[in-house]
């Protein structure tokens, strides 16, 4: 099975191949190819942490990847709204945001 190629390579990969070539074989590659958590749920958990952390650039890869990985919408809206309360309102507002930016593209239709 081929692992699909990193969003890094696109952005990043003349200006630092050696962190491009650690994100598609170490992370996308050893880590999310391990056996004891599903895609789905390494997505899900993935998308959390991008909330919880506030990193809405990268909810922009991640999000779609999530509904390739069979998250839903409406998993993702929940998820949100969930982790408004532990992770606070401006993150989950900004979260909020990237979700129906992504949705209003259809990004979603392409899962």
């Amino acid at each position: 099975m081929s692992k699909p190629k990193s969003g890094a390579r696109a952005l990043i990969g003349e200006f630092s191949p050696d962190f491009v070539d650690l994100t598609e074989n170490f992370l996308f590659g050893q880590i999310w190819e391990r056996p004891h958590l599903s895609k789905r749920d390494r997505s899900l958990i993935t998308c959390a942490a991008l909330v919880v952390s506030g990193k809405t650039e990268q909810m922009t890869g991640h999000f779609p990847r999530a509904l390739e990985n069979g998250v839903t919408l409406d998993e993702l809206r929940e998820m949100i709204i969930h982790l408004a309360f532990y992770a606070g309102w401006p993150s989950a507002v900004s979260a909020l945001t990237r979700l129906k930016d992504m949705a209003e593209t259809g990004a979603e239709d392409k899962a």
